[in-house]
């Protein structure tokens, strides 16, 4: 079992935010999923007070040793979520972490307030790597306003908050060290990196979006670098991720000092890749103590 901001784990393996829809995935292999559920948490793709159409396609971009996406965030908003969604999660059987998006201290306060009320909610996930309407920066960039919105949400929730920090800052560890002074329990990393890719023969971006985040094993070493700064510079637990594809590479970032480790690209090559990485591991740890 692993502990985690008071929430006990069945392994430390749980899913990056986006990157496996439980509900699709429920449709294609039914109860088995549950029987067989690949995450020792789940963490659904992130929520917004509207629906979000996301962003126009082509969408997707198979960079080498990674993946682009230009989804551009796609959800029913929160009046759905609570609704429709988020009793089928809890049909999963393991704990739930809901991750929400705003704009404004106000927009996440009213996510943080409603997805706090229900009960299936083991814990919040803030996704700060969105733009501010006010100073036109991501929230997650400045540690001061960092620090001013975890401040802020703090009181909303006696929930588990945990800060899903951007690794396109300055200083990624100081981010860290003013979420956790704002009151957050943990902090999540590394998001995507911002990338971009031609279209086959011409000048012109190929997504629909322009731009998109780069992930999968291209960014493993970077995702190992920002952990290892990070875990050193908090006292709360640290979920670390980026190119996780196997028991070492979830090894390695327990080993620089994450707590849990999330799965993110790898589900779309195996979609039973969070059981197949916690077997992975579980088996390192017998040898190790041999």
């Amino acid at each position: 079992m692993t502990a985690f901001c008071g929430i006990e784990l069945a392994h430390p393996v749980i899913n990056a935010s986006g990157c496996f829809d439980a509900l699709a995935a429920r449709e294609v292999f039914g109860d088995s999923l549950i029987e067989r559920f690949p995450f020792a948490a789940y963490v659904s793709k992130t929520v917004t007070l509207g629906p979000r159409a996301g962003n126009p396609p082509p969408r997707l971009w198979e960079a080498a040793g990674g993946l682009i996406n230009s989804i551009g965030l796609p959800n029913p908003g929160i009046d759905a979520y609570l609704e429709t969604h988020l009793p089928a999660y809890a049909a999963l059987g393991v704990p739930i972490i809901t991750n929400v998006m705003g704009s404004t201290v106000e927009q996440f306060g009213e996510l943080v307030e409603r997805v706090a009320l229900r009960d299936e909610v083991a814990a919040i996930e803030l996704n700060v790597s969105c733009p501010n309407v006010a100073t036109g920066l991501d929230i997650g960039a400045d540690p001061h306003e960092l620090e001013r919105l975890v401040t802020a949400l703090r009181p909303l929730s006696a929930k588990p908050l945990i800060v899903k920090l951007t690794p396109n800052a300055a200083d990624v560890a100081a981010c860290a060290a003013a979420a956790e002074s704002g009151g957050a329990d943990s902090v999540s990393l590394i998001n995507t990196l911002r990338a971009m890719a031609l279209a086959p023969g011409a000048t012109a971006p190929w997504l629909g979006g322009g731009t998109g985040g780069l992930s999968g094993p291209a960014i493993r070493s970077i995702a190992l670098a920002q952990v290892a700064s990070v875990a050193a510079s908090v006292a709360i637990p640290v979920i670390g991720m980026g190119g996780v594809a196997s028991g070492a590479d979830a090894a390695a970032l327990l080993d620089v000092g994450a707590t849990l480790v999330a799965v993110g690209t790898e589900t779309f090559r195996d979609p039973a890749a969070g059981r197949r990485i916690a077997n992975e591991l579980a088996q390192r740890f017998a040898e190790n103590a041999a």
